[in-house]
């Protein structure tokens, strides 16, 4: 069993692959994978501005707004309306896409994955759940507010911490908020 902590404190904004934003990684799969090298990627984009996103190959992408009101995400030339809070929407990474902002500023978590190799689920969450890592795979919880932990242990995550784990099971994640769980397999 692997278990890392990635805590929120110390995360640099890194400029965005096409220069117009900022975005705090919070882990990779294989750990230290560039952006043109990675099975998966988590990240927490901060978006000040409408405008377009980066393009992947390959990539799907979950985005989660965490914080503000929403975004009109246009992917292909077609509208998708992301206003309700803490409600994962996938979408293809390789089509040309542009984010107009609903009412201000906003947070996304940016769940990416390369569809030949990897996929991966987002929920969001509260109360406990045991954090199961599939066969090959991966399990990262990430806290959305102030207060979550692995019972029985010390561990305790504060807002944007996560918890990664692979191999067997950490433990239960209880949360006193919310707290998003992305799940990676192998294809």
């Amino acid at each position: 069993m692997t278990v890392r902590m990635l805590r929120a404190a110390g995360r640099a904004p890194v400029t965005w692959k096409n220069g117009g934003g900022t975005v705090r990684e919070i882990a990779t799969g294989p750990e230290g994978a560039g952006a043109d090298t990675f099975d998966w990627r988590v990240s927490l984009a901060d978006v000040t501005d409408d405008g377009p996103f980066s393009v992947f190959p390959g990539v799907e992408r979950i985005l989660t707004v965490v914080e503000g009101a929403g975004m009109d995400l246009v992917v292909g030339g077609e509208h998708h309306i992301v206003d309700e809070p803490l409600w994962p929407h996938g979408f293809p990474g390789d089509l040309p896409t542009e984010g107009f902002l609903l009412a201000g500023p906003v947070v996304n978590l940016n769940v990416m994955y390369r569809r030949a190799r990897t996929r991966a689920e987002t929920a969001v969450l509260c109360g406990t759940v045991r954090l199961l890592p599939p066969q090959g795979g991966a399990v990262l919880a990430v806290s959305l507010d102030d207060g979550a932990e692995l019972e029985g242990t010390d561990v305790r995550l504060d807002r944007y911490d996560a918890v990664l784990a692979a191999g067997a099971s950490p433990g239960v994640l209880r949360t006193m908020g919310q707290a998003a769980l992305i799940t990676f397999s192998a294809v």
